[in-house]
C-alpha cells in the first residue's frame, strides 16, 4: 500500500492527492467552474478538465479536504448536471499550489453525455429586461445554467471550438466573464453579447424583385408588428424554424392552416405566462411545473368547456375538435422578446401559434438557405439569425395523466439524455418504426433515444434519420454491432437497417412485444417475471400476417404469448381506411352482421359508388386484411356516431371522439363480451354487441357525447375484466399499458384507476412515448440484452452457475 493510501485509510491529516473522474451530463452545465469553486472552498490545489468521457479533476490537500471533495462533487452538482458515476484513484502528492481549469483533452473514447437545450434562466431574463444591462434585449443571452447545448454541439469535449458558436470570437468583456471563476458565465461556451454574438435579421419579400431583403430597424420589434398585422412569420429557434402567427386572429390562423395543408390538426400556442391561458384550459400543479420548468415542452392541457371572461382571445381554428390545447411558454430570449412586454414594445399578440417549420411529414427546416427555399410559400417574412443549428430538434409534447407526466413526443429539452437500463445490452442500434420515428443507441446499461425524426415516408426524412444517427453515434461513442428493426416487411426503417447492416446481424422484433418491453425497461424491470401487457394502437404487423393493435400479451423480454385480442374485422384499403373512418365503421358493422342502414351517419358519409365497391370487397375478401386494431375500433365508433368521417391527421377520429366523451360525466358502459375462440386458445373481445347497442341508442336519440363516454367506459371495463382473467389463470399481478391509444387521457386514467382498485401493479409510460416514438427502446431490450455469460466475460469473472444464453 502506498503512503497516500495508508494516510487515507488511517484518516491522518498528511497531504494527499486524488484523481476523480465524473461521468454523466457534466459538460456544458457549468461543472468545471463548480469544481473550481468547490476546490477553492476546501483549500485544495490541482486542476480540472473535460475529456471525451466526462470531467476529470486532480485535487491535493489534507486527506480530510480531499475526502470532502469526493463526497460533495456529485451531491452538490450544478442544477443542469446529471451525475452518473464518481470514481477516484489515490495519487502521490506533488506539492502543487493553486487550482486551475486546463484545456480539454479530445483523445480517447467518447462516453460523456451532452446536455439538452434548456430554457432561459431567471438571471438571464433579468439582464435582458434591464435597460442598464449591456445585454438588454439581446436575443441570444445565455449562461452556464441555460441556453443551447445539444443543438449546437459539433464534437466532444464540449468546448466552444466544438460548437456552432466557434465562428463568433468573444469580445473583450465577454472573454473577461468567460475567464472569471467568480462570474456566472465562467466557461459558458455559448456566451455572447450584442457586440460579438449572433445577429438576428428580419427578411421580407424584395418586391418587385424576386428574393428577400433585410428590413431595417430592430428585427424582433418589426416581426412583432407584422404578426400583429396578421402575417405569418418563420422564426428560427433552437432546433429549427417555426411558423408563427397571431393565435387570436382567426383569419391569420386559417391562412397558416391552408398554406401548410394542415387540415384540422391542432396547432400549439406560445404564451407569455401561465396567466394568459388559465381562462382557456385547466392548469393543475403538475401542468404548471412542466410549463414553467427548464425543459419547456408543449403541454397538452384539458380545455375548459367555455372560456372564462378575461385573458387574450383564441381563434377557433387553433385546435378545432380537440379536447386539449397544446401550450408552451417561451424558452429562448428571442421568444420572450417576440411576445413583448418591455417598455417601448408595440402592441402585439399575447398568444402566438408556433408550429414546426415544415410541410406535413417532412423534417423540420434548420438552415436559412433551405428555409428560404422550402418555406417561402408558407411565410410572409423570416426572423432568422446566423448561429447555425447542428442538430434538428422539434419541440417535445407531454401531458399529465393520472397525476404523472406522460411523454407524447420526446425531443427538445429531453434528448439526448440517456435512459438507464435494468440489464446491460450489446452495442446496438434499434431503428424504431415508420410513424413518429425515433431510433435508439444502446451500450452497457445506457440507451440514447434520438430526438423526434418524423414519419419515414419521404427521402428528406430518411436523410434526416441518417444524419441524426451519425451524429448520435459521434457524441455517445457507440458503434453498433447489432441492428434491430420491426417485423413489418414494408417498413422503411427496417429496409434502411437492411441496407446499412454491413454484415452486422439484424434482429426483427414484433411491434407490440416492443411496446410492452419499452414499459418494462423504463420501470427498471429485468424481465425475470412476465407481465400482462395491454398494447392498444392503430396498426402493427402481427405474427399471423394480420394487423394487430388490440392485444393482451403475457410477455417478458424473451418472448410473449397472446392471451386475448380484439376480434378481427377486415381492414379494406389500408391507408384509405385510416383516412376515411367511415370505411372502418362499415367493415366493423359488416363483421358484426349489422345492416348498413341509410340512417346511420357512417353509411350516409360513404358515397354510393364507394359503398358498393366496399361491399363487394368485403364479401369476396379482396384487398382486405384482418385487423384486431383498437385504434381502428375508435375510428369506427367515431364515424358511426357522426363525430368524424374523414381524418386529415393521425388519430383525428379518436381524438375528436375523446373530446365528445370528455364533455359528458358518468354514464355507464356498454357490454363488451370476452369469449373463447381465438387461435392458440386466446380469448376474443367481441365488439359486436357494443356496436349493436350504439346503433340502438343512435336511433333512440341519445346524444353522441353520451355514446362516446359509454364506449370509453366499455373499453376500460374490458381491460379490467381481461386482466382479472389473466390473473386468475396465470397469477400475473402486474399490467403494462402501451401503444398510441393510451395517449388518450380519458381511457388511460380510467384503466389505471380501475386496475389499481383491483389490486394490480400498473406500469405506464413516464419517460418515453406510449406510441411508436418509444418503440425503439423496446426493440433494443428484446434483441440486444447480454446474457449472464456475456456480462461475466466482459467483467472478467466466471459466469454464474446455471447461466445460459437467451
Amino acid at each position: 500500500m502506498s503512503k497516500a493510501e495508508v494516510s487515507e485509510a488511517t484518516g491522518t491529516s498528511t497531504a494527499g492527492r486524488s484523481r476523480i473522474e465524473v461521468r454523466g451530463v457534466v459538460q456544458g452545465v457549468g461543472f468545471r467552474p463548480y469544481v473550481y469553486a468547490l476546490a477553492g472552498r476546501l483549500g485544495l490545489s490541482g486542476h480540472v478538465t473535460n475529456t471525451g468521457e466526462g470531467v476529470v479533476a486532480e485535487v491535493e490537500g489534507t486527506w480530510e479536504a480531499v475526502a470532502a471533495f469526493r463526497e460533495r462533487i456529485g451531491a452538490e452538482a450544478p442544477p443542469l448536471a446529471v451525475v452518473e458515476s464518481v470514481t477516484h484513484q489515490p495519487l502521490p502528492p506533488q506539492g502543487t499550489s493553486g487550482f486551475r481549469i486546463v484545456a480539454s483533452r479530445s483523445g480517447g473514447a467518447r462516453r460523456t453525455l451532452v446536455a439538452p437545450d434548456t430554457a432561459t434562466c431567471e438571471a438571464c431574463l433579468r439582464e435582458m429586461t434591464d435597460p442598464r444591462d449591456r445585454r438588454y434585449r439581446h436575443p441570444f443571452l445565455t449562461c452556464t445554467d441555460c441556453g443551447p447545448r445539444f443543438t449546437i454541439v459539433t464534437g466532444l469535449p464540449y468546448d466552444r471550438a466544438n460548437t456552432t458558436m466557434a465562428r463568433f470570437a468573444m469580445c473583450e468583456r465577454c472573454a473577461r466573464e468567460y475567464d472569471d471563476p467568480a462570474d456566472r458565465r465562467f466557461h459558458a461556451q455559448p456566451v455572447s453579447c450584442h457586440d460579438c454574438g449572433p445577429r438576428a435579421r428580419l427578411l421580407v419579400p424584395a418586391a418587385p424583385d424576386p428574393g428577400w431583403t433585410e428590413l431595417p430597424g430592430d428585427p424582433v420589434t418589426e416581426a412583432r408588428r407584422l404578426l400583429a398585422g396578421g402575417a405569418v412569420v418563420a422564426v428560427k429557434g433552437l432546433g429549427g424554424y417555426h411558423l408563427a402567427c397571431d393565435a387570436g386572429n382567426e383569419e391569420a390562423v386559417r391562412l397558416l392552416r391552408r398554406r401548410k395543408a394542415r387540415g384540422d390538426k391542432p396547432f400549439a400556442v406560445l404564451a407569455r405566462a401561465v396567466a394568459d391561458i388559465e381562462h382557456l384550459a385547466v392548469v393543475g400543479p403538475a401542468e404548471r411545473a412542466l410549463l414553467t420548468g427548464s425543459r419547456r415542452p408543449i403541454v397538452l392541457l384539458r380545455r375548459r368547456a367555455q372560456a372564462a371572461v378575461g385573458g387574450p382571445a383564441l381563434a377557433a381554428a387553433v385546435a378545432p375538435g380537440s379536447p386539449d390545447l397544446g401550450v408552451m411558454l417561451p424558452y429562448t430570449p428571442l421568444h420572450h422578446l417576440l411576445l413583448g412586454g418591455l417598455p417601448g414594445d408595440p402592441p402585439g399578440p399575447r398568444l402566438l401559434v408556433l408550429t414546426s417549420g415544415n410541410l406535413g411529414g417532412e423534417p423540420i427546416v434548420t438552415g436559412e438557405e433551405e428555409a428560404l427555399e422550402r418555406l417561402a410559400h408558407l411565410a410572409d417574412a423570416f426572423l432568422t439569425h446566423d448561429r447555425p443549428i447542428q442538430v434538428p430538434c422539434d419541440d417535445s409534447v407531454v401531458r399529465v395523466c393520472a397525476g404523472q407526466e406522460l411523454p407524447v413526443r420526446r425531443s427538445r429539452g429531453y434528448a439526448p439524455l440517456p435512459l438507464t437500463l435494468p440489464v446491460p445490452v450489446r452495442p446496438s442500434l434499434a431503428v424504431g418504426g415508420d410513424l413518429k420515428n425515433t431510433f435508439c443507441l444502446g451500450k452497457g446499461r445506457l440507451a440514447w433515444l434520438s430526438a423526434h425524426i418524423g414519419d419515414m415516408d419521404d427521402l428528406a426524412t430518411l436523410r434526416a434519420f441518417e444524419r441524426a444517427e451519425q451524429q448520435l453515434e459521434g457524441i455517445t461513442g457507440v458503434t453498433p454491432k447489432l441492428l434491430v428493426a420491426d417485423r413489418h416487411p414494408g417498413y422503411r426503417s427496417a429496409r434502411w437497417a437492411e441496407r446499412n447492416a454491413g454484415g452486422r446481424p439484424l434482429h426483427r422484433v414484433q411491434h407490440h412485444h416492443a411496446h410492452i418491453a419499452s414499459v418494462l425497461a423504463e420501470h427498471g424491470l429485468d424481465g425475470s417475471r412476465p407481465v400482462l401487457g395491454v398494447a392498444f394502437d392503430g396498426t402493427g404487423y402481427g405474427d399471423d400476417g394480420a394487423v394487430w393493435g388490440g392485444e393482451f400479451l403475457l410477455a417478458d423480454y424473451d418472448g410473449f404469448s397472446r392471451f386475448a385480442h380484439l376480434r378481427y374485422a377486415p381492414l379494406s384499403g389500408g391507408d384509405a381506411a385510416v383516412r376515411r373512418p367511415y370505411r372502418t365503421a362499415l367493415a366493423r358493422l359488416w363483421a358484426a352482421e349489422l345492416p348498413w342502414d341509410a340512417d346511420l351517419p357512417c353509411v350516409a358519409a360513404c358515397p354510393d359508388a364507394e359503398r358498393r365497391v366496399l361491399e363487394r370487397q368485403l364479401e369476396r375478401g379482396i384487398g382486405c386484411v384482418p385487423a384486431s386494431s383498437m385504434g381502428r375500433l375508435f375510428d369506427a365508433v367515431s364515424s358511426l356516431v357522426g363525430v368524424c368521417h374523414r381524418a386529415g391527421y393521425e388519430a383525428q377520429a379518436a381524438i375528436e371522439l375523446e373530446a365528445a366523451a370528455a364533455a359528458c360525466g358518468e354514464v355507464g358502459a356498454y357490454a363488451f363480451p370476452l369469449r373463447p375462440g381465438g387461435a392458440d386458445g386466446a380469448l376474443l373481445a367481441d365488439p359486436g354487441p357494443l356496436l349493436a347497442a350504439v346503433v340502438d341508442e343512435l336511433r333512440a336519440g341519445v346524444a353522441r357525447e353520451v355514446i362516446a363516454a359509454r364506449f370509453h367506459a366499455a373499453v376500460a371495463a374490458l381491460v379490467r375484466r381481461t386482466c382479472a382473467a389473466a390473473r386468475e389463470q396465470y397469477g400475473v399481478d402486474t399490467v403494462a399499458l402501451s401503444g398510441g391509444v393510451f395517449a388518450n387521457r380519458l381511457l388511460s386514467e380510467a384503466c389505471v384507476s380501475g386496475l389499481r382498485a383491483d389490486g394490480f401493479t400498473v406500469l405506464r409510460h413516464r419517460l418515453v412515448p406510449p406510441g411508436d416514438g418509444g418503440l425503439a427502446l423496446g426493440q433494443l431490450m428484446v434483441a440486444a440484452r447480454e446474457t449472464a455469460d456475456e456480462t461475466a466475460r466482459r467483467a472478467g469473472s466466471p459466469p454464474p452457475a446455471g447461466s445460459a444464453a437467451h
